[in-house]
């Protein structure tokens, strides 16, 4: 039987500007545009008893997936990598097949939220990797903005055998919604019907990134028990996002808010949001 008591961080990342892969960074952003490698996560983790994290690719390169595996080979707490490749290029699937024999490799992230074409998923000379991700049981990291929901929903009910994940919670804009926009009603039945008509998990993270300056946990609170009603404690993970959540917060005080955020649930159902979820889905030992 899985450890499914044993606490994960869902989401982190891990790089190294200088490698030149990640172009979405900006070279002016003293947070983000620095080094963070694993000795920089341990006190963190060490403080919250967290046993395991998830590495997250943060750049459209199989090179990073290859250096983040390499990180996991000589760091424990790494349970897995979630790396990338071209889903444009068929060939990738050699990439896909060689990285899958990796203990550590779990599945692929596409940076969707990037790609100016929003039907971008729906292409029909990228559903060989679809079917390939199914075909090797790995994982599919579902990364997007409000606007795709309905294209995952498409995408995920016409593979329903895939292992979908659905990254930082679709990126509702908190921002907007504090402002006065509602940013809320479309968001909101978009994951109701991912979370009905698919099999996906939702992974409670990234809310704060997208909150704003001068957000309380007041502003997210609606967003929070949202997923949690829709999808159902079983199938929400916590993750840090670290080290993109350090524009808005660190690490301590985003888990000490997700943890006032799932406060009345029973401790069974945090042990899933704090673990067990990530463990399951991920099948992390």
């Amino acid at each position: 039987r899985r450890r499914s008591h044993m606490k994960i961080d869902a989401h982190q990342h891990f790089w190294q500007p200088a490698r030149g892969d990640y172009d979405w960074m900006p070279k002016d952003n003293p947070v983000l545009h620095r080094t963070y490698l694993p000795a920089d996560l341990a006190p963190e983790l060490a403080k919250h008893c967290i046993e395991g994290t998830v590495l997250v690719q943060a750049a459209a390169m199989v090179n990073e997936t290859e250096y983040m595996l390499g990180l996991a080979d000589a760091s424990p707490h790494i349970k897995g990598v979630v790396g990338w490749i071209d889903f444009e290029d068929p060939s990738h699937l050699e990439h896909l097949t060689r990285l899958a024999a990796h203990p550590k490799f779990l599945g692929v992230r596409p940076m969707i939220q990037d790609i100016p074409d929003v039907d971008w998923m729906l292409r029909s000379d990228i559903q060989w990797a679809y079917r390939a991700l199914i075909d090797l049981d790995l994982t599919f990291d579902a990364l997007g903005f409000p606007q795709h929901l309905p294209n995952f929903l498409k995408l995920m009910t016409t593979y329903p055998d895939m292992r979908v994940v659905y990254d930082h919670c679709m990126k509702p804009q908190v921002g907007d919604q504090r402002t006065g926009k509602d940013a809320f009603s479309e968001w909101a039945d978009g994951m109701s019907l991912l979370a009905a008509e698919t099999a996906g998990c939702c992974k409670f993270s990234g809310l704060v990134t997208e909150a704003g300056d001068g957000w309380t946990i007041e502003d997210l609170r609606p967003f929070a028990e949202h997923i949690l009603d829709a999808f159902g404690p079983e199938r929400v993970m916590w993750g840090s996002d670290w080290p993109v959540c350090r524009l808005q917060m660190e690490y301590n005080d985003w888990y000490r808010t997700a943890t006032e955020l799932t406060g009345d649930l029973s401790a069974s159902q945090r042990a899933d949001i704090f673990g067990g979820t990530a463990a399951r889905f991920y099948c992390l030992a």
